[in-house]
């Protein structure tokens, strides 16, 4: 569950916590100062080596491995040599990279001007100017965005390269829909948990050509996710971005709090100076980790985790430092005949 503070208001409120598109900009200008001018020293030499792209040149062939697209086979060479052999193409520069986003009510957790959301939003508008600086295209899908009943996939934003794209989006995240807060305002029908799988099944089903996937999302969500990031990773080069705070694995002693279950609204007061209490939640917690590591390795995709206390640069660096180890990692040598050299994974 996530934590939050008791609600004091008295009245009947709506709070909506719009962003201006000029608000926006200005957010964008800050990442720009502050994150990109100092990435931009670090990473000089190294564009081509972090996203692998697609193309139609012919570069190699080599044995098919398990994590291939099956599209990419060759079945003459199979049936010469019989055994499975893949194309292996050289790689275009441009290449389109998505961001499926978990914008559900979990994601606002996390201290003031640091909530996960905070996090999500800094991380896609640094990433995508990154990407789009250098001519790449970046589009989004959100789940939860809307003020609706019934959480879905409510918003896609087709892949584009400007940087009025990246306003939109910027926009798009720091933009939550109203909260209504107040005891005596009329609430809506309670939608449960969020169910993250919606969001892969959608990404699955509309993302055709080969892309650079980010899942972002804290994967507080209903079971049944693992499949579908599976699958995605199979056809697409993913990275599962998990946000988290730090509160949401160990309790501190600060006496009685409410705790509220940002997804269904469920609250419940506990005395945080119970140390049996605490050592509970940190063990429960510990499992739930457990369980959601053994899930994202078993997908197959990269995992990067941003904390609320975290440095987004700090951040990125590992991205990048991750991306880096991963194309380098050597595999087995082609038996072919007619294979040359060893693609990059």
């Amino acid at each position: 569950m996530s934590k939050k503070p008791p609600e004091t208001s008295s009245s009947a409120t709506v709070h909506i916590l719009p962003t201006l598109p000029g608000q926006a900009d200005r957010l964008l200008r800050e990442l720009e100062w502050k994150v990109i001018r100092r990435l931009d020293g670090l990473l000089q030499g190294d564009y081509r080596t972090l996203m692998r792209g697609s193309g139609l040149d012919l570069a190699d062939l080599r044995e098919y491995q398990p994590h291939d697209d099956v599209r990419h086979i060759d079945w003459n060479v199979t049936a010469r040599l019989n055994t499975p052999h893949v194309r292996v193409f050289t790689e275009d520069r441009e290449m389109s990279a998505w961001f499926l986003l978990d914008l559900s009510p979990s994601i606002d957790f996390g201290p003031a001007g640091h909530t996960k959301r905070d996090i999500l939003t800094g991380f896609v508008a640094v990433l995508s100017r990154l990407l789009t600086r250098h001519g790449n295209r970046v589009g989004a899908m959100l789940y939860g965005a809307g003020d609706t009943a019934v959480r879905a996939v409510d918003t896609v934003l087709p892949p584009r390269s400007s940087r009025a794209h990246v306003l939109h989006l910027v926009h798009r995240l720091s933009s939550p829909p109203a909260r209504i807060t107040a005891p005596s305002a009329p609430k809506k029908q309670r939608t449960g948990a969020t169910e993250l799988h919606l969001l892969l099944q959608t990404g699955l089903a509309n993302l055709r050509r080969r892309s650079t996937v980010f899942v972002v999302s804290d994967f507080i969500s209903a079971p049944g996710w693992e499949k579908p990031l599976a699958q995605l990773a199979q056809r697409h080069d993913v990275v599962a971005v998990r946000l988290l705070d730090p509160l949401e694995l160990d309790l501190p002693d600060v006496g009685l709090v409410t705790l509220r279950d940002a997804e269904s609204g469920e609250q419940l007061q506990v005395d945080t100076h119970d140390a049996g209490f605490r050592r509970r939640f940190a063990r429960l917690a510990a499992e739930r980790e457990a369980v959601l590591r053994e899930g994202l390795t078993r997908a197959g995709a990269d995992t990067l985790e941003l904390c609320t206390d975290d440095d987004l640069v700090d951040a990125l660096l590992r991205f990048m430092d991750l991306r880096k180890r991963r194309v380098r990692r050597p595999r087995n040598p082609s038996k072919s005949a007619g294979a040359a050299t060893q693609a990059a994974a």
